[in-house]
């Protein structure tokens, strides 16, 4: 019996099998039923291609990045029990029509929240820790694609591949996904981290980019929760008032609001309290702004240092376009609305994933889910959903756990501290040759 099949039979058996619960976390029927319901899809209906089955051919694209279409569709066994064990690559095209976008992008952020609710994260003065940061996807090369999400040009030439310009916010210590979202490439980033200030957690840190500095987005994040803080690298030229000193390193200040902010951000006050803390590190000086002034709770040498686990961000995305995606940057879907339902679908896979990454360094203690290594964690996963065994649903819970403990062994040596890559600024290539002079001219 093929993965679909068992993994119908185990979900069926649920309610027989208290134990086999631990397994269903990964991706629980009652979290899909939930995205399904919230995104108004009916799955009343018994078809061929069940709606649930749908969506774990799609997981399916990237866990299987370098199989077809039909390739999956045959390893999967996507289809309803007894009937013929293949269907045509056109009834899995209309299926994901008839699925859509938003069943995806809300299966997502109910199995995000989920997640990051059922979780313990290590902690830093009581707040988790987040990071925002924006990545750049390539679709195909259509004229439909290239009406919808444009591409980048400049004054010689024009890039071939329209792309998608996406935002995430993701807790950086597992490297869990908390929600998206993106658009054509020419979006303003700032303007889709807009878009996430509603799902921000309560108690927690977000590390931004100094590209989206923007006091309207930050007094936002800060006042749509509790306890939601935010912290940003200062621009050199910052003006701004000193109301309080605590050293000359530490100072609780006061922002001005421009007219054309408070005219955007209508909840955008003519004054903004923030903390500046500065400390030279290696001979370079940092500046780091934040919303949290309080200095007995949160000491602002520590607060310097916390920014560097922001790059944690782009190792997520690293390990999204490369390992899972095998470097394939190209989405493979072709029509706009096709492609927005696989990267929600590349973003599910790659929480499932980070997910049992989380369960695995659990068993350890005291090891953080970023730690262990996502390329042989993943393929392990891919390999459990395949080959397990789920006609016994009584099997389940101890094949589950034996992943898990596998999945321990693939802790990465310890990251070395003083390692440093600056950036290598070259010069760009001119236009014409330069003339070599003669003997004659060198003298």
């Amino acid at each position: 019996m093929r993965f679909e099949n068992e993994l119908a039979v185990a979900f069926n058996s649920c309610g027989s099998f208290h134990t086999f619960e631990k397994y269903a976390e990964l991706l629980s029927p009652q979290l899909i039923q939930q995205g399904f319901e919230q995104a108004g899809v009916a799955t009343i209906r018994k078809r061929r291609l069940p709606l649930e089955t749908v969506l774990w051919s799609i997981i399916g694209m990237s866990l299987y990045r370098q199989k077809s279409v039909w390739d999956i569709a045959t390893q999967m066994d996507i289809m309803l029990p007894d009937k013929k064990p293949l269907v045509a690559p056109s009834a899995l095209v209309q299926a994901r029509q008839r699925l859509g976008e938003d069943a995806v992008r809300e299966v997502f952020r109910v199995m995000a929240k989920h997640s990051y609710e059922s979780n313990q994260f290590e902690t830093w003065a009581g707040l988790n820790l987040l990071a925002v940061d924006g990545v750049v996807w390539r679709t195909a090369d259509t004229q439909e694609n290239h009406e919808v999400f444009e591409t980048q040009s400049n004054q010689h030439r024009e890039n071939t591949y329209p792309q998608i310009r996406m935002v995430c916010h993701m807790e950086i210590t597992s490297h869990q996904l908390i929600n998206s979202a993106f658009s054509g490439y020419r979006t303003n980033e700032m303007k889709l981290a807009e878009e996430l200030v509603s799902t921000t957690p309560n108690h927690s840190l977000t590390l931004f980019d100094k590209g989206y500095y923007s006091l309207g987005l930050l007094n936002r994040w800060h006042q749509a929760g509790e306890q939601r803080h935010w912290m940003i690298p200062a621009k050199k030229d910052l003006q701004y008032e000193v109301l309080r000193s605590f050293s000359k390193q530490d100072q609780h200040i006061r922002l001005t609001s421009t007219p054309q902010a408070r005219k955007k951000f209508t909840d955008l006050p003519e004054y903004v309290e923030a903390r500046l803390v500065t400390k030279t590190i290696k001979g370079k000086t940092y500046r780091m702004l934040s919303s949290m002034v309080d200095p007995m709770r949160f000491p602002g040498d520590e607060m310097v240092e916390l920014y560097r686990y922001r790059w944690e961000i782009e190792l997520g995305y690293r390990e999204m376009k490369q390992s899972l995606l095998n470097s394939e940057y190209t989405l493979r879907s072709k029509r706009p609305d096709m492609i927005r339902q696989e990267l929600w679908g590349v973003l599910l896979c790659y929480n499932l994933i980070r997910q049992g990454m989380t369960a695995a360094a659990g068993k350890l203690g005291g090891v953080l889910p970023n730690q262990l290594s996502f390329t042989s964690c993943s393929m392990a996963i891919t390999h459990f959903f395949v080959t397990v065994s789920l006609s016994s649903p009584g099997n389940i819970p101890k094949a589950y756990n034996a992943l898990l403990t596998k999945m321990s062994f693939f802790l990465l040596p310890e990251r070395r501290e003083d390692r440093s890559y600056p950036r290598w600024v070259k010069p760009k290539p001119k236009k014409y040759p330069t003339k070599k002079k003669n003997a004659s001219q060198l003298n």
